[in-house]
């Protein structure tokens, strides 16, 4: 799906600043995208920078009120604190994507627990840093939103990335009960991409076919026939919903996990 009829007033963000986890490529690319069309300073993370800076010409062009990139790596939470601490310096954020790539796919039992490490560091522990830095200006601010991008796969669990399906379900808890705990002015929530037209989905492919044998026509074939729609998600369509959780007027919306998969699950 290719949609440029964007739904949103160009200035719907303005004033706010929104940090973006995982923004050089994919879905948090996208996000970033459509907060900048909404008019937010935008502020961008990754471990490619070249592909971050090049992105922040894009946002400026498109309508963002400013665009800042930065070069991080989440498993390092000492830099990301670090990191967080000088932008902090420069003004409150109000905004928070937590975004990061996911770990490669194959049988949980073949997992390693340095693994296991691996992925909650870049993933859960960097989250709780980064939001535990972020609230109190958030309160401050009178408006905080915080979206978590993680999967279908924590209501049902999708064979062969028991890693990932791990993570994406402590994320999930980790989310809810924070939606107890934070002030009322601000909301977290969770969007659970299906199955997404990015790179990530090519190479968990890939992953799967080494782990099992199967080839990869196969394996996305198998993937479509679950999807009622009958074809992937254009990252545009996750963009669009996770802006929307983050509008001022999205206030009432909180710790809820919305689904963008096409109708590929099956439970309510």
């Amino acid at each position: 799906m290719k949609n440029d009829n964007f739904p949103f007033n160009n200035t719907a963000l303005k004033g706010f600043r929104a940090l973006i986890c995982g923004a050089s490529k994919g879905i948090g690319k996208s996000i970033a995208k459509s907060m900048a069309k909404v008019g937010a300073d935008v502020i961008v993370c990754s471990r490619n920078k070249v592909a971050l800076d090049e992105l922040c010409e894009d946002l400026m062009k498109i309508g963002a009120n400013s665009a800042k990139s930065l070069a991080l790596d989440l498993e390092n939470i000492e830099d990301v604190k670090n990191a967080i601490s000088e932008l902090l310096n420069e003004g409150r954020i109000q905004i928070l994507v937590n975004n990061a790539s996911g770990p490669p796919g194959g049988p949980l039992l073949d997992v390693e627990l340095s693994q296991f490490e691996t992925a909650f560091k870049r993933h859960l522990h960097a989250a709780h840093t980064i939001t535990r830095m972020l609230v109190p200006g958030m309160e401050e601010s009178g408006m905080g939103r915080i979206v978590n991008i993680i999967s279908t796969s924590v209501r049902e669990p999708i064979d062969n990335i028991g890693l990932s399906n791990t993570l994406r379900g402590s994320m999930a808890s980790w989310s809810k009960s924070l939606s107890r705990e934070l002030p009322a002015c601000i909301t977290i929530n969770n969007i659970l991409p299906g199955f997404t037209d990015t790179s990530r989905l090519n190479s968990l492919a890939e992953s799967i076919s080494e782990k099992t044998g199967k080839s990869i026509p196969d394996i996305q074939q198998n993937w479509m026939s679950q999807v009622p729609i009958g074809r992937l998600i254009d990252p545009q369509e996750t963009a669009l919903a996770a802006t929307f959780l983050c509008l001022p007027s999205s206030g009432g919306i909180r710790g809820i996990s919305l689904a963008v998969d096409g109708g590929r699950m099956r439970s309510i």
